[in-house]
């Protein structure tokens, strides 16, 4: 029989991306064959997301439990509650942020699990202190994304 995974709601790798970015990474893909990887993302009140970026690999989706999330696709915007979910397809340009006074909580997948070692990258980075000029471009570039320049401010 093939294993199965159980993550209990204390269990999965905590990841501070930022002081008010939490992530818990619930699923790496080493259960799924690396097709999916699965995280819960926590974004503090008025929380700036990424600047616009495009994945050329995977899909990212994301299902807002609590808070809203603004999510920015081209020039679009919408702001997200809970219970929806966003679907971004490779090739999408696509940014969020929490412009609210609450914390915003999502679901996060990652088709396949490619992005969830950018996290750990991401962390790590931070770590060390404010990043490099280009060193976040340098790690995105690693995971099969750019920064969507035509949609910067």
């Amino acid at each position: 029989m093939t294993p199965v995974n159980i993550v209990g709601p204390d269990d999965g790798e905590s990841l501070q991306l930022a002081p008010s970015v939490q992530m818990r990474i619930l699923e790496d893909g080493s259960t799924t064959g690396h097709r999916l990887g699965f995280a819960v993302s926590t974004l503090g009140p008025h929380t700036p997301g990424p600047p616009q970026h495009r994945h050329a690999q995977h899909d990212e989706g994301f299902y807002v439990v609590s808070g809203t999330v603004r999510f920015t696709v081209g020039e679009d915007v919408h702001d997200a509650g809970p219970g929806t979910l966003v679907m971004v397809p490779p090739g999408a340009p696509h940014s969020f942020e929490n412009p609210g006074d609450e914390p915003a909580t999502m679901l996060c997948t990652f088709t396949p699990d490619l992005y969830v070692q950018y996290f750990r990258d991401l962390r790590d980075t931070f770590a060390g202190g404010p990043p490099r000029a280009g060193e976040i471009d340098a790690i995105m570039a690693r995971y099969a994304t750019e920064p969507s320049t035509e949609y910067a401010d």
